[in-house]
């Protein structure tokens, strides 16, 4: 590399060196070419920073032959880059017409010699390989020496680098393809996991003398499934000197951390394609990421504003309020009670300042006592709706966290997240032994060594038979119960489904930390508590994330929508998931399902249809005859984009809205395509054991 460093200065003055040709022999007819073409290619700017085509119009180029039978060539741009190459036989050969010699930066008996620098900084001569095809050469009689020179090149820094390409022409009659592709590299910049999808074209431009025709477009390189050609029209058209055509790429960013692939497309030129570098940064934004927060009242009628009367909608602010960001929150998780309606209706929660859809958040009879676990969608405006149908009623609200929105939420809050589906397992059953009143009952959930990554429990709490109207309190041990959970009327099975914050207990009979939780009961009741799921730190592989939605009916069996007529005893409803509420990488979507007029008391259960799993052996509702009843329900979907309703007893009508939508996480997900599975989610996490902290 020395000696081609030393040669460049004189190159590019024009002289030559003293072994070099006679002088006459410099001359060259007017259909001679001199050029030097540099595509970069893959070789992320080494030796050459820039592709081109360099000739008497855009640059100074000169070149030099020296007795050995090598020649070397310089080029000077216009803002002072230099360019060198040099090229010789192997030793004690000459070149040879139509031969394709492999090279090294030292040419031996067996490999001619190549080099390239550029601003005199170059490679390791002695790492260096490639492969020159000579298309021409002819020499001067006296000297042997080069007097005219073609040839095509590819050339490596080191054993595992990427490939520089072009043509040489010294006094040559050969014309000379070239294509320079801008920009080169495609650099995406940072692009966040799940966004918005930016796209960039790379530009070939055909220079150099010749027409060139382009083939077969696609990417490679071990990211290549992290790029995708969305617009080609170069493949199939050849292309003269000064046109061009693109090829249009985004990035799918599915992980963080840097991604490089290539763009290649096949060509005529000699080394049979471009290839360009694609690259990115992708990044994790926390957007669909649950933040579960200790319940705090948000909202309570009884405190002297009043009830909410007949066909009204009142407005609730949450964004900055109980733990919820004053920014990027897109979906507050609630426990609504209701409480002395004076007649039978519903309440419908919704984002604000949206107009009041066809759906039903909590339903109840006239002097009802009771609460449902509401997800809703945050207004444009930090606020939600509660538009009550029928009557009058007292409402109270309480948050019990919410989820992202936007990455300024992980920014000022750090990471949130996940929801993973946990088989269905009982973890408490009191009966027939009560709890007494104002008692607490202290759990911890062991899920195997996953469990020091647990901060949050999803379960369906159920109060059965209390002796007096009371409420439950679901939450990390040590809080006092200034909320509720469950709202309980005496004589009733009532059911809520809970997001629980958790506490975490290092002494437990696990060899590990395990999350713990604690129930308290203002009176007498039998307790029945389901795992359904689990809320995670955000690193447990298959993590889900959540879209909100504006409430949407997919099914009511009243009218025929989604599916006809009641249930009757041991009925196994099949329902479809119709598209406005799902996407193809939809796996669980929370619902709220309600039990309209049973028959009898029975119990309903969901799960994932079509996809081979047994009907699990916990409820999701537990209706009394003639009851209009709802409940929270995060269900699976299987392959089909369907689930399975189960009634146990009598006849029953039933209605599902729907309020969002989980998917796989591709950043944490177990492919690198983080496709959908619909088999409920994967497999769900299993409860190893249960009980008393210690």
């Amino acid at each position: 590399m020395n000696r081609i460093r030393g040669l460049l200065g004189v190159l590019v003055a024009g002289m030559c060196a003293a072994t070099a040709i006679p002088g006459p022999a410099h001359a060259r007819s007017p259909a001679a070419f001199t050029a030097v073409t540099v595509d970069v290619g893959d070789a992320y700017g080494r030796p050459v920073q820039k592709s081109g085509a360099y000739d008497a119009g855009n640059a100074t180029v000169n070149g030099n032959a020296y007795g050995t039978g090598g020649m070397s060539m310089g080029v000077r741009l216009a803002g002072g880059t230099t360019i060198a190459v040099w090229a010789t036989p192997p030793v004690g050969q000459s070149f040879v017409v139509g031969r394709t010699y492999p090279t090294a930066g030292t040419g031996d008996a067996t490999r001619a010699g190549l080099d390239m620098s550029s601003n005199s900084t170059g490679c390791n001569g002695a790492q260096s390989w490639g492969a020159l095809t000579v298309r021409e050469v002819s020499h001067d009689e006296a000297t042997s020496a080069v007097v005219s020179f073609a040839a095509a090149y590819e050339f490596h820094c080191a054993a595992n680098s990427g490939a520089v390409t072009g043509e040489l022409r010294w006094n040559s009659a050969l014309g000379y393809p070239a294509v320079v592709s801008s920009p080169a590299p495609v650099d995406f910049g940072r692009v966040a996991i799940e966004g918005p999808v930016p796209s960039a074209a790379a530009t070939l431009v055909v220079q150099g003398t010749e027409d060139i025709r382009f083939d077969a477009a696609r990417i490679s390189g071990a990211d290549a499934s992290s790029f995708e050609i969305i617009g080609n029209n170069c493949s199939g058209r050849t292309y003269r000197p000064t046109e061009s055509c693109r090829v249009t790429v985004r990035p799918l960013a599915r992980r963080s951390g840097g991604h490089t692939a290539n763009l290649e497309v096949a060509d005529s030129g000699a080394y049979g394609r471009r290839v360009v570098p694609l690259t990115f940064t992708g990044y994790d934004t926390g957007i669909g990421m649950f933040y579960p927060l200790a319940p705090q009242r948000l909202l309570d009628t009884r405190d002297g504003r009043g009830a909410i009367g007949p066909a009204q909608a009142v407005e609730l602010p949450v964004a900055g309020r109980g733990g919820v960001p004053a920014d990027g929150a897109g979906s507050v998780v609630l426990n609504v009670t209701v409480t002395g309606p004076t007649a039978g209706g519903f309440l419908t929660l919704y984002p604000s300042p949206e107009a009041t859809p066809t759906a039903s958040s909590i339903n109840f009879p006239a002097g009802w006592l009771g609460s449902n676990n509401v997800t809703v969608k945050v207004g444009t405006d930090g606020k939600i709706m509660i538009y009550n149908r029928s009557g009058s009623t007292h409402v109270v609200v309480d948050v019990v966290g919410f989820y992202a929105a936007s990455e300024a939420v992980q920014t000022n809050l750090g990471w949130g997240g996940h929801y993973l589906p946990v088989e269905p397992n009982r973890l408490i059953d009191t009966r027939p032994d009560s709890l007494p009143a104002g008692s607490r009952i202290d759990s911890f959930v062991d899920l195997g060594p996953v469990s020091p990554r647990i901060k949050g429990l999803v379960l369906n709490v159920t109060a059965v038979q209390p002796a007096k109207a009371g409420f439950l309190a679901v939450s990390a041990p040590g809080l006092p119960p200034t909320f509720s959970t469950v709202n309980y009327q005496a004589g009733k099975v009532v059911p809520n489904l809970a997001y629980v914050k958790t506490g975490r207990c290092t002494t437990c009979t696990p060899p590990y930390p395990v999350p713990t939780y604690s129930i308290y009961t203002s009176e007498v009741t039998n307790l029945v508590v389901d795992i359904v799921g689990v809320i995670d730190d955000g690193s447990l592989s298959d993590g889900m994330r959540f879209t909100p939605l504006s409430p949407t009916r997919i099914a009511d069996s009243r009218t025929g929508l989604g599916t006809g007529g009641p249930l009757g005893a041991g009925e196994v409803r099949r329902i479809v998931a119709p598209p406005q509420v799902r996407t193809p990488a939809t796996e669980v979507l929370a619902t709220n399902v309600t039990a309209v007029t049973p028959t009898t008391g029975t119990v309903l259960t969901v799960w994932p249809a079509d996809a081979g799993l047994p009907r699990p052996g916990v409820s999701n509702l537990n209706p009394a005859a003639g009851q209009v009843v709802s409940n929270a329900v995060l269900g699976g979907i299987g392959p089909q984009a369907a689930f399975n309703v189960h009634n146990h007893a009598g006849s029953v009508d039933v209605v599902v809205d729907v309020v969002g939508r989980f998917h796989v996480f591709s950043g944490t997900a177990s492919t690198t395509t983080g496709a959908s599975t619909r088999t409920g989610a994967g497999q769900p996490l299993t409860v190893r054991g249960t009980g008393v902290p210690r």
